[in-house]
């Protein structure tokens, strides 16, 4: 949100979203396009025999690490703004060599535990960790979790504005066309504003890039130019086929709290592969609040992927099929044209069945 509003302003803004869905080149994006393959490839094969020297002395360097260098090797001359999505974390993430002036803390919930830490406390430190000395520091973070962004803030020296304090958000629900919000802060307010986004939290997330683009000087215009590739993206129709990358029970809750609302007395079919060092159990509980007619298990083609079968057992029934794709066919055969297929659990089982979803409407 906060790119689309920097680049109807007349920047030029990179960004290196991630995971990606189908394409290593969709990690760096010029003006929301991603680089071509061979500007990927060229970047890379700079970066090689760079990379041997520090290997020595260090060992060698993640895959994230090499994405990170590359993005910002790339983006860096060719952008006058850049707006950089964390890896996981914050405080040792590959990202966090960057100090932009501005640090955004978007919210706090369990996820990542064994890298980052069993609470929403030690979580929230680690995110945290992105604020530098002087920095302007915008956050949706609640409860305890604020605290700690609180804390961090004050230590750095950093301005901080918060949402529900100095941001004030007032939201309107508009069901397929998204959101429409009216949002106040430090000397500015406006009125009227479009999200795009399907999902009644994105009300929050537009709040906060528009506080964001407040800090750094421009208005909101472009924020209804948004686009989001896998989160509650309408893909189809006839049934309505839903892909979200939500892979927590958070973002399950949201789910569960939106798609009936989009369903409208539809039956919802959900279509779910998660990773298995996911909490499943605790977004199962998220997912039954959907009242779903079926559930397909299924898997991404990733070694960490849950296996379907185990998945099906722990809900106590459902279908398995192995296969995306062929799970995702079979949610629209068990859905019917009137129906509603939701297709969740991991951003990599969306990015595979993305492209064929779009290919078939």
């Amino acid at each position: 949100m906060l790119a689309a509003i920097l680049r109807h302003s007349g920047h030029t803004v990179g960004t290196m979203p991630s995971p990606h869905l189908a394409s290593y080149t969709e990690r760096i994006q010029v003006d929301g396009e991603p680089i071509s393959e061979a500007e990927f490839a060229a970047a890379v094969e700079w970066l090689q025999p760079r990379l041997e020297g520090i290997s020595a002395e260090l060992g060698p360097p993640t895959e994230f690490e090499i994405l990170t260098t590359v993005a910002l090797t790339f983006l860096a001359p060719r952008c006058d703004r850049l707006v950089i999505e964390v890896g996981m974390g914050g405080r040792l993430d590959a990202t966090n060599v960057l100090d932009l002036g501005l640090a955004v803390v978007t919210n706090v919930a369990l996820d990542h535990q064994r890298y980052l830490g069993d609470t929403v406390e030690k979580i929230a430190f680690e995110k945290a960790g992105i604020i530098k000395p002087g920095n302007a520091v915008v956050t949706g973070a609640e409860g305890t979790a604020l605290g700690v962004v609180e804390a961090a803030a004050a230590a750095a020296g950093a301005d901080l504005w918060r949402l529900g304090e100095e941001i004030r958000l007032t939201s309107r629900w508009r069901g397929w066309e998204g959101s429409e919000i009216d949002v106040a802060g430090p000397g500015f307010e406006f009125s009227g504003l479009r999200v795009p986004l399907l999902g009644s939290h994105q009300a929050a997330n537009a709040a906060l890039a528009v506080a964001a683009a407040q800090r750094l000087g421009e208005a909101p215009g472009g924020l209804e130019e948004t686009r989001w590739p896998g989160r509650l993206e309408p893909v189809g129709s006839s049934p309505v086929v839903l892909l979200d990358g939500g892979h927590n029970p958070a973002a399950l809750a949201r789910l569960a709290d939106d798609v009936p609302r989009l369903a409208e007395g539809r039956p919802v079919t959900v279509v779910f592969g998660m990773m298995a060092d996911k909490d499943i159990t605790a977004s199962f509980a998220e997912l039954r609040r959907m009242e779903p007619s079926a559930v397909v298990f299924t898997a991404a083609a990733s070694p960490r992927a849950a296996r379907p079968a185990d998945l099906a057992a722990s809900w106590g029934g459902g279908e398995v099929v192995g296969e995306a794709i062929a799970a995702a066919n079979r949610g629209i055969e068990l859905a019917g044209p009137d129906g509603l297929v939701l297709v969740c659990g991991s951003l990599y089982l969306v990015g595979e069945v993305r492209a064929w979803a779009l290919a078939r409407r």
